[in-house]
């Protein structure tokens, strides 16, 4: 990996928005003025579905690095880089065209597998990092083959690359967010590709980090300063995330918060730790992994619910930190795998007249925030440290509320990430080897906010088990 002379283009493929953003070759800092954004709405229907149209996401995109142009930000540039959603999944026909929409993370339509009693799953999430759930292609691409005859598979990322450089490869963080990758060797799982019933040949083949491309020639007539740039191929956005935060080793955790949130923590591949059953681990490059925990209820929850409460604050003004009456179990979408809560089973325990809308809001925080916490410390007993703690997303930037909440949580010293953009910043350092530092402000833990807090956990833990329970008997 090099450093570039030049700026660097970043592009960022979320699930709620395509973006395209110039940053600095110094220290991956974003250029003011110089981003542009798609506006993407998931189509979401009956029984489980939730996709994205490819042809309309990529004309998005492009017509970022358009709008960059028409403003003169495409000059200098001496790298493109790439962050993306991790997970999603496009059939394709013996053309290599596209299928399907984009199956994105959200959607939960899948088979069910049935291995018999000699499957060890614990050994194939050891090896992989993923479990045997509908997020993964183990499960969908059988359910795929079941609905059609699709010859080959790829990812949101895979496709876009290729429409850019005329080349279909994966990178080895892609390819980990499938659940079909040996991670310690970096390349398609024999176990996996059998459950999954394809061969390698049906997949992106994978490319190592410093493998880089260009654009095409149509692209180079259209944005002519990126002629000749190299194309570094995608990150998963959990791992770029965490870099881009400064959480790149494995003295320091990285809470992200934005449409879901996360808690990871980035390491060497060799002579990692051995993996719990509870948590996950992908790849970051050839070199590092990243072992953590996700939730679906983040930023989502946090704007679902100042709509329904139609408050005029982001924040649950007046309400201190762990002292409201009410606590939530915050799983209205569910949770992630290993445990199998479905969408749809929030609780809320304690309500009273005298509650207002900041309560709930204060309620929904605080048990998000606790969710964390567990993850966090499982990552503490993994690595054999208290971590140190960095804050960074968009649910991070929203809420001075929400980063003193889970400082007390963690009841740690906590840095808040200064940039925003922690995915795109990220993508940058790993492919060009830079270690960008948060450069944000440090919270110190309020100990009264820590003492409630910590009576509060019992109450919460007690709820959670009700909710879980409650979930697999009437789900």
């Amino acid at each position: 990996m090099t450093r570039t002379d030049g700026r660097i283009l970043a592009l960022d493929l979320g699930t709620s928005s395509a973006r395209a953003l110039v940053l600095s070759a110094v220290d991956a800092a974003p250029v003011p003025g110089a981003l542009a954004r798609y506006k993407i709405s998931p189509t979401y229907a009956t029984g489980g579905s939730a996709t994205l149209d490819l042809h309309e996401y990529v004309e998005g995109l492009l017509g970022c690095l358009d709008e960059l142009q028409q403003n003169g930000h495409l000059d200098d540039i001496g790298a493109i880089v790439l962050s993306s959603q991790w997970h999603s999944i496009v059939a394709l026909d013996n053309k290599g065209s596209a299928v399907t929409p984009v199956i994105t993370w959200a959607d939960t339509r899948a088979v069910s597998l049935d291995l018999g009693s000699s499957f060890d799953e614990h050994a194939f999430h050891a090896r992989t990092g993923s479990w045997l759930h509908r997020l993964y292609w183990t499960r969908r691409i059988p359910w795929l083959l079941s609905e059609g005859s699709p010859a080959g598979f790829a990812g949101l990322p895979d496709l876009v690359l290729e429409r850019l450089t005329g080349e279909r490869v994966t990178s080895v963080s892609i390819a980990s967010g499938t659940g079909t990758l040996d991670l310690a060797h970096g390349s398609y799982d024999e176990e996996a590709l059998d459950i999954a019933g394809v061969k390698a040949d049906r997949l992106p083949p994978i490319v190592p980090t410093g493998w880089t491309g260009s654009l095409s020639s149509e692209f180079g007539r259209r944005w002519p300063g990126l002629v000749g740039v190299p194309v570094h191929p995608p990150t998963g956005d959990g791992a770029a995330s965490n870099v881009g935060t400064g959480g790149y080793d494995e003295t320091t955790a990285a809470v992200t918060v934005g449409t879901s949130a996360a808690v990871r923590v980035v390491h060497p591949i060799d002579d990692a730790p051995e993996l719990p059953w509870e948590l996950w681990r992908y790849r970051v490059d050839d070199k590092r992994a990243v072992t953590g925990m996700a939730f679906s209820a983040a930023g989502n929850l946090h704007a679902w619910l100042t709509g329904v409460l139609q408050l005029d604050s982001d924040e649950p003004t007046g309400i201190e930190i762990g002292s409201s009456r009410v606590i939530a179990a915050p799983f209205q979408a569910g949770t992630r795998p290993p445990e199998t809560v479905a969408s749809g089973s929030g609780v809320y325990f304690g309500l009273s007249f005298d509650d207002t809308a900041a309560d709930l809001l204060a309620a929904s925080l605080q048990g998000a925030s606790l969710e964390i916490d567990r993850g966090l410390r499982m990552l503490d007993s993994l690595f054999g440290r208290q971590l140190q703690v960095v804050l960074g997303g968009g649910g991070i930037d929203a809420s001075a509320w929400w980063r003193r909440c889970l400082t007390a949580t963690f009841a740690r010293p906590t840095t808040v990430c200064a940039e925003a953009e922690v995915g795109a910043r990220g993508a940058a350092a790993i492919a060009l080897g830079l270690s960008p530092d948060p450069g944000g402000e440090h919270l110190t833990p309020a100990p009264a906010e820590v003492d409630r807090v910590h009576t509060l956990r019992p109450r919460y833990t007690a709820l959670r088990e009700l909710a879980v329970k409650a979930s697999r008997e009437l789900g």
